[in-house]
């Protein structure tokens, strides 16, 4: 086997044991937990907005980040939930790149898989505990999902992974919300395919465990655009996608039906200044139909402090992306306010 096993690693129940949540941020936590699984039952017309950096790349811009929007969420908590993007590990087309926090806590030194884990672990924590969000992150591993799975709020898989039975079956033992993507070619019966396993009972093996899931009737649709055979992106966020969107909900007998819309990756071309004119054009197909309305939860938003994206580098921008450029902070803030008059 052309593979160095490098060193063991501790289970997940051992690091929770290590750095455990405290009892206050758990109930922070339930009620961040509590307030969505409202929305997407369909009891709340809050809207969601899953915002943040496309990765995680330091604990103290991330946080600088994440109390910027605590503050912003006082004034529109009444429409608004909103949930922190802190995406700890990311999916590279061709396997080279910054993998994110998991693999690097700093991103100028060589991959550290113990450091990472504990990194990430207290990213998460220190999120809940300084300012009560519960956040999401993307299950890229689904082994590696235990080693968080008592502090997310919100979980995403992806549109390389979504056609992956581990991580559909994976989903299907969650207690919180999980956003199941298209894939990147854009067809939408493999999310659908991926939303019914998710929400279906499964036994499998699991961490070395035979396991039994009861299903999550939490699992929706997240629409990120796709891109053709000639490598060029398509939306798919306009009134005609959401509206057969709607229609292929209600021939499917799904549970919850439901959809958050990524305004960034292939619906943006990744143009990231897109993601503000696409965001209002959802409100507005929102406004024109209820039917569009029951199923639309929420957005997924790619910002940061700083616009755009940069290399990595020792002299890297405080709070600029290392990878997919991001909306920066004034255009984010103006854009959440803006989103709140229209609801």
């Amino acid at each position: 086997m052309n593979m160095e096993f490098y060193r063991k690693l501790p289970i997940p129940k051992d690091i929770k044991a290590q750095f455990p949540l405290s009892a206050e941020s758990e109930r922070a936590l339930a009620t961040r937990v509590d307030a969505l699984r409202s929305v997407f039952s369909g009891e709340s017309e809050r809207f969601i907005l899953i915002i943040g950096p496309c990765s995680a790349d330091r604990e103290d811009a991330v946080m600088d980040y994440i109390y910027r929007l605590r503050e912003v969420e006082e004034n529109v908590k009444d429409k608004i939930i909103i949930v922190p993007r802190i995406y700890t590990n990311k999916p590279r087309t061709t396997g080279e790149g910054y993998k994110g926090m998991l693999h690097q806590p700093d991103p100028n030194q060589d991959p550290d898989m113990l450091k990472g884990i504990v990194a990430i672990r207290q990213l998460h924590m220190k999120a809940i505990a300084e300012t009560g969000f519960g956040c999401a992150d993307e299950m890229l591993y689904p082994e590696n999902y235990r080693y968080l799975s008592d502090l997310l709020a919100y979980v995403a898989v992806g549109a390389r992974s979504v056609e992956n039975q581990q991580h559909r079956l994976a989903a299907s033992g969650f207690d919180i919300p999980v956003g199941m993507k298209n894939p990147t070619g854009g067809d939408i019966s493999v999310m659908m395919n991926s939303i019914k396993a998710a929400q279906s009972s499964h036994v499998f093996l699991y961490r070395g465990w035979e396991v039994k899931t009861h299903g999550n009737p939490l699992s929706h649709a997240i629409l990120r655009g796709y891109v053709d055979k000639h490598g060029k992106s398509h939306p798919n966020y306009h009134y005609e996608d959401l509206y057969d969107l709607y229609e292929t909900y209600m021939a499917s007998g799904l549970e919850n039906p439901a959809v958050v819309v990524d305004t960034n990756h292939a619906n943006s071309g990744k143009k990231y200044l897109e993601q503000v004119r696409i965001a209002k054009e959802i409100l507005h197909s929102c406004r024109y139909s209820k039917d569009v309305r029951s199923i639309v939860k929420g957005l997924m938003i790619e910002s940061y402090i700083e616009d755009g994206s940069q290399k990595i580098c020792e002299n890297s921008i405080y709070g600029k992306s290392v990878t997919d450029p991001c909306l920066g902070w004034e255009k984010t803030e103006r854009l959440i306010y803006e989103i709140a008059e229209v609801l």
